[in-house]
């Protein structure tokens, strides 16, 4: 019996969401490794320079699996680094998939997805970065208790991080391509059947599908009478850069709450080795809660004010937090409401906005501006935070506070 229609483009955005739990996983393992930390930003970021266009080239499918086997690459020489070196060039690699694959989920998402559950399966980017998270916090913690002082310590957590990406390299292309870059590429029969599989039971004739592939031709006509898509019509098309703009401030200014600051620099803030790694885990049972919240939630209550809310309490509870923090070092639930409303409003919200404003034409190419900013944002924390903590400590919040 065949799947309802929500239900199977659930499972194909979930799907495509492995991506996030390596990026989640990634990042949870990475910042108990601080030498390191940096430099897998940097990374990043320059992994989506050349996403939009090979996504554009090639389909989503194929380039989602393309980042899933550099990632691979870079977790096994990871895994088996026997030098600085080697481990260098592990988190080269990694990071470089990495920025691939959280560039490109929320975006196949927001094209095979159905209007009325578009909010909650792009939102899902931030619930699953929260699962691996979650994940990473925990075997942290146990290979930290159970292997401490071997080299199992540190190998075991990086070698589980290839484990989510080998079946996104194997069946990515099982899954439905984008419609609407079927579409883009002339292959019109075959975005009506995907559309069709995806919302329709498979009817081509339902209303629904030929609304949608409507709206796609007037998009895609529009496009041609404007010529081929470049990077530089979204600076120079007022409507796009006003697009671009909203999404790269949101995206940078998300990663300036002070978030970051707490993930990769907790053990300068007054805790144990095993105790951060105890407080990570539990803040990240914290954070998936927020992040499921917003799943179901989305929906029904816009865009606009989640942000407006979870940025007012998030940031209040920062800067609260950080004052407790520096009166009584050693207190690790000051940062847990801050966690709860970031995870809640702010972090899904950030991935879901920019790719929902883009038009078809430049929809690839705008979300990875936007989402370049979230990894320049970090490495500017990076760079930043140890020598503010070092030289004013907790006040540094009220600067973060100001970034909002």
């Amino acid at each position: 019996m065949a799947l309802p229609p929500k239900v199977y483009t659930w499972l194909c955005g979930l799907f495509a969401s492995l991506g996030s739990i390596i990026f989640g996983y990634d990042l949870g393992v990475i910042a108990g490794v601080l030498p390191a930390s940096d430099f897998i930003v940097r990374i990043s970021f320059f992994g989506m320079i050349p996403v939009a266009s090979l996504a554009d080239i090639f389909g989503r499918r194929k380039t989602i699996q393309c980042g899933a086997a550099i990632y691979i690459l870079g977790g096994a020489l990871q895994t088996g680094a026997k030098n600085m070196d080697m481990m260098l060039a592990g988190r080269f690699f990694a990071g470089f998939g990495v920025g691939i694959m959280s560039d490109l989920a929320p975006l196949y998402q927001a094209e095979i997805a159905h209007p009325s559950i578009r909010g909650r399966l792009i939102t899902l980017q931030q619930f699953m970065l929260g699962i691996g998270a979650f994940i990473a916090s925990w075997v942290t913690y146990g290979a930290s208790a159970g292997l401490k002082g071997t080299p199992e310590e540190w190998r075991v957590p990086l070698g589980i991080q290839i484990i989510p990406a080998l079946p996104l390299l194997s069946f990515m292309l099982l899954l439905p391509e984008s419609p609407r870059w079927l579409a883009a590429k002339g292959r019109m029969d075959e975005a009506r059947a995907t559309l069709a599989r995806l919302h329709a039971h498979g009817d081509s004739n339902d209303p629904f599908i030929s609304s949608q592939m409507e709206d796609i031709r007037v998009d895609l006509d529009k496009s041609r009478d404007i010529g081929e898509s470049n990077w530089l019509e979204l600076f120079t098309v007022p409507s796009n850069f006003r697009r671009l703009s909203l999404g790269y401030i949101l995206q940078f200014s998300v990663q300036m709450t002070g978030v970051s600051a707490i993930q990769y620099y907790s053990t300068t803030m007054g805790f144990t080795s095993t105790r951060i790694l105890l407080f990570q885990s539990i803040n990240s049972v914290i954070a998936l809660i927020g992040e499921a919240c917003c799943v179901i939630w989305i929906d029904a209550t816009g865009r606009r004010r989640p942000l407006i809310i979870g940025n007012i309490v998030s940031g209040m509870s920062f800067v609260v937090g950080s004052v407790l923090m520096a009166r009584y070092p050693g207190t690790v639930h000051n940062t847990w409401v801050f966690n709860f409303f970031f995870s809640a409003c702010i972090g899904p919200l950030s991935w879901a906005y920019p790719s929902e404003t883009f038009s078809t034409r430049t929809r690839a190419k705008g979300t990875a501006i936007t989402s370049s900013s979230s990894w320049i944002s970090n490495f500017f924390i990076a760079q930043v935070t140890p020598k503010a903590f070092g030289a004013i400590g907790w006040k540094s919040a009220c600067h973060s506070l100001f970034l909002k």
